[in-house]
């Protein structure tokens, strides 16, 4: 019997391979930031193991607390709906197991810092900032406070310095991120970047990228994926997870 925590990461899932890749490459890297701690994966859909598959294994095994973790960057669907309901009916078959749900890991700062480590990577530099625009491209949501949130760490991150930042969507939203892209190109701006807020690559991922290339946008940034941002980020959930007055009920 195992009284230590565990942090259960919950990624949506994908049938792209790069999807389950990255994700295990995310989850490795929080490994290596905090030994010690048991950090497993599961999955909503296309992806093995599914989120009872893990439960019911780490109950077999004597774990009797858990913490879970969703791999989302806003507060839409899946973490309104989906991810609660599927953790109630786990939780529901094992008494003795306490199952805590951690927050959604946006807005943060270190996500904002990871987007600004793709940009970098991807070629800008302190002195592209004034003269470039950016297109936050996210996946989109039908979900209200979804767009609201994107809407605002756009804004945000216009103030560090970036000539213009503009949201844009894949699905469910608009502008999609060509539209976004020709209307930074329509108000002057010389030169404009794509920066996908999204955590791996797949279907939605691939739309933003073929958006950039058809529009012509001059720098095409990859996800965010396993930046060490993002890993902190994830243990920084898992901990006000563990604080009670920050646990959020599974109800």
């Amino acid at each position: 019997m195992s009284a230590r925590p565990v942090l259960l990461v919950i990624a949506h899932g994908s049938r792209d391979p790069r999807h389950a890749a990255t994700v295990h490459a995310l989850t490795e890297r929080v490994r290596e930031a905090r030994p010690g701690l048991r950090v497993e994966t599961a999955f909503l859909d296309h992806c093995a193991p599914s989120v009872p598959q893990v439960v019911d294994r780490l109950a077999a095994e004597g774990v009797r607390d858990v913490v879970a973790l969703p791999l989302l960057l806003t507060r839409a669907f899946h973490a309104k709906a989906d991810i609660p309901a599927v953790l109630r009916e786990s939780a529901a078959r094992h008494a003795r197991m306490r199952v805590r749900r951690a927050d959604v890991l946006g807005p943060s700062p270190l996500l904002q810092a990871a987007l600004e480590r793709r940009l970098r990577e991807a070629g800008l530099g302190p002195g592209d900032r004034p003269s470039t625009g950016i297109v936050l491209a996210s996946a989109g949501s039908s979900d209200p406070e979804a767009i609201a949130v994107i809407a605002e760490i756009a804004r945000e991150w216009r103030r560090t310095g970036w000539c213009a930042v503009r949201p844009a969507f894949a699905s469910a939203s608009l502008p999609t991120t060509d539209e976004a892209v020709r209307a930074l190109r329509a108000e002057g701006v010389r030169h404009v970047a794509v920066a996908p807020y999204v955590i791996a690559p797949g279907f939605l991922p691939d739309r933003i990228a073929r958006g950039a290339l058809a529009s012509g946008a001059d720098v095409l940034a990859d996800v965010l994926g396993d930046a060490p941002e993002v890993a902190r980020l994830l243990l920084r959930r898992f901990d006000e997870a563990l604080l009670p007055r920050l646990s959020l009920a599974l109800a």
